[in-house]
């Protein structure tokens, strides 16, 4: 044990020791990535390196306006330092006094043998009796204890020791895993700028490709036009030469010879002013692209959070990505449509299947249309309940086997239909409408993986149905805390239920666990992030982002699975009523501008 002090007194100085001037810290400075060195070193270090950076690590520093006088003072290695050295004074001065005797101070002829430990001093024979009613012990075994003790605390310096340097590694340990992260970004994000200019590039290719194609061919088509209007221009000037000059020589025996022009004006008196020549010209407009960037870069080492969603019992895309296409289908303002025609007021629910189709619950017009990606009708079907008998559709969902699910309601009762593609009933239930609120239905979803169907109902408080699909009643939920006015529905990747609630104080989203447990409420009514007025439509990606459209604010919202507010989506919608997901990740928004 007697190198103990020695070798911890040299671990404890290395420490406390500049990297720069291996010697003690003098008046320490902290640099932003915790690293300590002298203020002298570092302003000759700064005068001569410019971007100024860490010695240790490399990283750059941005001084202040002080220069290096401004950075942090380490007042704990400062004391340190000065504790180390004041300690180093003591010692010396300790090991060059010379060694008393062990005799008493007040009795010096006597030889001190016991200790009191009360009073904490060495005693003589003669000093026993001022010190009778205290405890002592012998010296020879209290300068023992009091060697135990050092020695402990020696121990103890050596475990701190060990402790310090087990930092300075997990300190170094960090740079280290830093420096490599920072590396693994920056590959991550090169990759990433690279396939986005090849998509680009190829994409810029197949455009100018398709307007080449397409210039040749109007081109084309002009020359060829010319051409032949070229030719009657000829065949009619020749006749027309011919004509007059023998005119000119024959005179009226001209009457008595057949002549070019008799054949070639009447069939070009139809030609005499050329039929405008129709062109397909190219048009490029721009889809209209996420305001805002969505998820995180996926860098290697670092876990993603993933998964597949489901809502309105159709497969998500991936919000996620790095970039994403907004699709806005504007319903217009009209109380009746022709086919393909949609009354956007009186529509709010739809879905997208698998194939790509956008359905909508045209309420006026009590019927299903589908309509393209791109906005074009495809096909509409009536919402038949019985025979001839239609119902009002309120909203509509998919199942995994694409049937379509739709709730509406006739003047007295409210059913749950399903219908195949092609608009043929399979089955349906009875939702039991009280009769004393009128309209009680609002949305539906399918959870496919337990094979359910959701139905939000509103009466003197709202709640959430769920049926087996042959209208068996096996559950309800949102009666606490109390849904009010429950509106849209989707069921995430996770099972958990997704309900907007509109009503007038409440203008919240709420979730719950699949057993009916309410998880956690967001919103509140206002124009601010965070904050909804009159929420209706709500999905859900594969992250478990939730996507709501603000119907009130002319806005859709981005929240994470936890409800915290990403960003605005988008903000170019007049009255967004319905977002849906389709199965390649882009976003359908059902805009009813009302």
């Amino acid at each position: 044990m007697a190198a103990a002090p020695s070798s911890l007194g040299t671990q404890i100085r290395e420490e406390l020791t500049c990297s720069i001037c291996l010697e003690l810290f003098t008046r320490p400075k902290v640099l932003p990535c915790q690293h300590t060195f002298c203020q002298d070193c570092l302003q000759n270090l700064a005068g001569r390196r410019t971007p100024f950076q860490c010695p240790n690590c490399r990283q750059q520093v941005r001084l202040p306006r002080q220069g290096v006088e401004g950075l942090p003072d380490s007042r704990i290695i400062a004391n340190l330092c000065e504790a180390l050295q004041t300690q180093a004074t003591l010692s010396q001065e300790a090991r060059e006094q010379p060694q008393p005797e062990n005799r008493c101070s007040f009795h010096p002829s006597e030889e001190v043998k016991l200790y009191c430990k009360q009073c904490q001093v060495p005693l003589c024979v003669d000093c026993v009796e001022s010190h009778e009613a205290h405890p002592t012990m012998s010296l020879i075994k209290a300068i023992q204890e009091r060697r135990d003790l050092i020695t402990e605390g020696r121990n103890i310096l050596e475990s701190y020791c060990s402790f310090i340097r087990y930092l300075r590694d997990e300190e170094k340990s960090l740079d280290d895993q830093k420096q490599q992260t920072d590396g693994k970004i920056e590959e991550a994000y090169r990759q990433l700028c690279e396939q986005i200019i090849q998509m680009l590039t190829a994409e810029k290719s197949r455009l100018l490709s398709e307007v080449e194609t397409n210039h040749r061919q109007n081109k084309g088509a002009v020359q060829n036009y010319r051409a032949d209007v070229l030719a009657d221009v000829a065949d009619l000037s020749s006749a027309c030469d011919g004509a007059e000059h023998e005119v000119a020589q024959a005179g009226g025996e001209l009457l008595g010879r057949e002549s070019n022009l008799t054949d070639l004006v009447p069939r070009l008196r139809e030609k005499t002013v050329p039929s405008p020549l129709k062109i397909h010209h190219a048009v490029f407009e721009p889809t209209e692209k996420f305001s805002c960037t969505l998820g995180k870069v996926n860098v290697p080492g670092a876990v993603i959070s993933t998964g597949t969603a489901v809502d309105k019992g159709h497969h998500h895309g991936d919000l996620s990505k790095t970039t994403g296409y907004v699709r806005k289908l504007t319903l217009n303002h009209q109380e009746k449509g022709a086919p393909g025609q949609v009354c956007g007021i009186g529509s709010k629910g739809a879905t997208v299947s698998d194939e790509g189709e956008i359905l909508v619950a045209d309420s006026t017009n009590h019927r299903i249309a589908a309509f393209s990606l791109q906005g074009t009708f495809v096909r509409q079907f009536p919402t038949v309940v019985d025979g001839k008998c239609t119902m009002v559709p309120f909203d509509v969902a998919t199942d995994g086997e694409g049937n379509l699910w739709v709730v509406g309601g006739t003047k007295s009762v409210e059913f749950a239909v399903q219908y195949n593609k092609e608009g043929r009933v399979m089955r349906k239930f009875d939702l039991q409408r009280t009769g004393r609120y009128g309209k009680e239905v609002n949305g539906v979803a399918v959870d496919t993986r337990r094979n359910l169907i959701l139905v939000t109902r509103k009466r003197e408080l709202g709640e959430v149905l769920v049926f087996k699909p042959d209208g068996t009643l096996v559950q309800m939920m949102g009666q606490y805390p109390a849904l009010r006015e429950p509106w849209d529905i989707c069921v995430d990747g996770e099972g958990r239920v997704v309900v907007t609630d509109n009503y007038c104080r409440f203008h919240q989203v709420h979730i719950y666990q699949a057993d009916g447990e309410c998880l956690l409420r967001f919103g509140g009514r206002g124009r601010g992030e965070g904050e909804l007025d009159h929420p209706q439509g709500v999905c859900t990606d594969r992250a478990g982002n939730i996507i709501v459209a603000d119907t009130y604010n002319d806005r859709v919202e981005l929240f994470d699975k936890t409800g915290k507010f990403l960003n605005h989506i988008t903000a170019s919608v007049t009255f967004p009523s319905t977002v849906a997901m389709t199965r390649e990740g882009e976003l359908v928004v059902i805009d009813s501008d009302a």
